[in-house]
């Protein structure tokens, strides 16, 4: 484990209408990581934003709703 990964746990990831997922940062906390997915799901485009902790199985990250809690 990197630095960069010990001080960037959290994760921003968006997935499309297509089902096409992307990272779209890493943030230091959840707090700040949650405020950037709920800004960018505010927008009211099709695409769907959740944060997660590096190291989550791909699993939980589909056991996910929109704004970062669990199902």
């Amino acid at each position: 484990m990197n630095d960069s990964t010990i001080s960037l746990p959290w994760l921003v990831i968006r997935q499309d209408d297509n089902g096409n997922r992307y990272r779209v940062g890493r943030y230091a906390s959840r707090a700040e990581a949650q405020e950037i997915a709920d800004s960018l799901d505010s927008r009211g485009h099709k695409q769907l934003y959740w944060v997660e902790r590096i190291g989550q199985g791909q699993n939980q990250a589909q056991a996910q709703n929109g704004d970062g809690t669990r199902n």
